[in-house]
């Protein structure tokens, strides 16, 4: 399992609304679907939580071991010096989804405010990605910390 670097961990939780992680699955015919995610959070340093509220393509292909994509990008840690690149972090890992439980109420609490209105009855669920490799734009290993 990777790490998130803990120095960007502030970074993707406040992304919302000006740099909104993209999510990408595999839908079942092959093609790549590419949706954003305001919702995105570190959970902790190996797991990268989501509320899923969508009933399109992209949650309808979600499920127990979906291999998923997060792509985070914030051009001012290129300038900063964090990241280098463009200032873009990509996270692979699997999925794990919680309809209920501990894990469903925290990334609920967890939530950004504009996300928790979009879905006032509460029918989405939580996700977990556990993340199993971190890495730059040109496919190198995150090693900030």
């Amino acid at each position: 399992m990777a790490k998130i670097p803990k120095v960007l961990h502030e970074h993707i939780n406040t992304a919302f609304p000006a740099n909104v992680c993209l999510l990408g699955s595999v839908l079942p015919n092959g093609f790549a679907q590419v949706t954003p995610r305001g919702g995105t959070m570190v959970y902790d340093d190996g797991h990268i939580g989501l509320w899923e509220r969508g009933s399109g393509s992209s949650a309808a292909a979600m499920h127990d071991g979906s291999k998923l994509t997060v792509y985070f990008r914030k051009p001012s840690l290129r300038e900063e010096g964090i990241l280098p690149r463009g200032g873009i972090a990509r996270f692979y890992g699997t999925a794990k989804i919680y309809r209920s439980g501990p894990v469903y109420e925290e990334v609920w609490r967890r939530l950004v405010q504009p996300e928790k209105e979009r879905d006032p009855d509460k029918k989405g669920y939580a996700v977990l990605i556990a993340i199993e490799r971190a890495e730059d734009l040109a496919g190198e290993p995150l090693t900030l910390d």
